[in-house]
């Protein structure tokens, strides 16, 4: 095996290990994303059930004084 093989095997090597660098960062900030977005996706999930539990809330008082109306009737 000459120098100029050992040569072409370390290229490669700092190749590889400078792209695996770059994968790896890259992969952290998909993470960071992903994680920021769980949690807007959480908040968004507990303000939905907020509104609906409001929405039900309005219902049902609709409900009732339209119930309460039609007795008076």
């Amino acid at each position: 095996m000459g120098a100029g093989m050992g040569d072409d095997v370390a290229a490669i090597l700092l190749t590889l290990a400078a792209e695996n660098a770059e994968l790896r960062q890259q992969l952290a900030a998909a993470q960071d994303l992903l994680m920021e977005t769980a949690i807007d996706a959480g908040q968004m999930h507990a303000r939905v059930e907020a509104i609906q539990a409001e929405r039900d809330a309005w219902r049902a008082e609709a409900e009732r004084l339209q119930i309460g109306s039609r007795r008076r009737a």
